[in-house]
């Protein structure tokens, strides 16, 4: 472990193919969600444009954005031994992220996913590449970083993630944050009961938590919150989109954290939850209570709700905290009763 790294986010690494449509339709159940995106069968169908975004993903994310907040941020990850590897160790390289740890495996692919972008919102396609994970074995007096953040990984990722509980174990003054990826997810919480139990500081969506819970749609936030803190984690935090993220500390008090008030419509959606999540933990890692904390991943994710990808729009920490200090509207934590 590179003795400069206060931040360590670990999950895999993606190039992201933004493909704009023009010619599509969005088709809603009554409620105006569990939408879906519609295009014509079988025929040739324009599209707008075509924008590559290189060394994104869960944990590139957060990396990147604790290294623009000013901390010592590392990832690790792996790469294919190719061309768009390259450009990926590189990105990450000119946004200050150590790559001491990121791998280039030989007869592998980097991993490169299609993200099919209508109006503000977009559905990607994903595959995940087969990488042969493994810990990086200990140096002698090493003690780890002040924060490993632990996110999507592929879906053979399981030894690899009771390896990290293991490791986490043997280094109890590391704190962990848990965002959970669609794979992590699907294995189910008892194959991962020791990382949710050791988890500091946990993140999902409100459709998430109700797929880790098994509850059904439309299910009470409260409820949610309390049931995933019942499988281990000491805070739990739960974003809503538009209605913002609600937090539950160890104490059982809850918090709601609304959406930073940006008046500017969404340019594309992806990466939000990512900046809200790191740049909570980030704001953690810097010494600041969980309630500014919180507020600080509010405004970071509004920035990335005004440009392509889940990068280009984070903040460097005096950026965000001017934006903190100066929001267009009323932005407050509020206590949930």
């Amino acid at each position: 472990m590179p003795k400069q790294i206060d931040f360590l986010a670990v999950g895999d690494i993606v190039i992201d193919q933004f493909i704009k449509l023009k010619d599509a339709s969005v088709h809603c159940k009554i409620n105006n969600e569990d939408c879906e995106i519609c295009m014509r069968w079988g025929d040739k169908i324009p599209f707008e444009s075509m924008t590559e975004v290189l060394a994104v993903g869960n944990a590139a994310n957060a990396a990147v954005a604790a290294a623009r907040l000013g901390l010592g941020a590392g990832l690790r990850a792996y790469v294919g031994n190719d061309e768009n590897g390259a450009k990926c160790i590189a990105s990450l390289e000119r946004d200050g992220v150590s790559t001491a740890l990121v791998e280039t495996q030989a007869g592998k692919h980097t991993n490169y996913h299609f993200v099919l972008w209508y109006e503000d919102n977009r559905t990607i396609l994903v595959k995940h590449e087969a990488f042969d994970y493994s810990v990086p074995p200990a140096r002698s007096g090493e003690e780890g970083p002040q924060w490993l953040y632990l996110s999507s990984l592929a879906q053979n990722s399981l030894p690899y993630e009771q390896a990290t509980a293991a490791w986490l174990a043997q280094h109890p003054g590391v704190k962990l944050a848990f965002q959970p990826g669609t794979f992590q997810i699907e294995q189910g919480v008892e194959a991962l009961k020791d990382i949710y139990q050791q988890s500091d500081i946990f993140f999902c969506n409100k459709e998430e938590a109700e797929k880790i819970l098994h509850k059904p749609a439309g299910s009470e936030t409260r409820e949610l919150l309390r049931g995933v803190q019942a499988l281990g984690p000491k805070v739990v935090v739960i974003s809503d989109d538009t209605r913002g993220a609600y937090a539950r500390e160890e104490s059982g008090a809850s918090w709601h954290v609304p959406r930073y008030p940006d008046p500017r419509p969404p340019r594309e959606i992806t990466g939000a939850g990512d900046a809200l999540a790191s740049t909570t933990v980030a704001a953690l890692a810097l010494g600041k209570p969980l309630g500014e904390a919180l507020l600080w991943g509010a405004t970071n994710a509004s920035a990335v709700l005004q440009e392509i990808g889940a990068q280009k729009g984070l903040l460097s920490r005096e950026q965000l905290e001017h934006n903190l200090q100066n929001p267009p509207a009323a932005f407050a934590l509020q206590k949930m009763e």
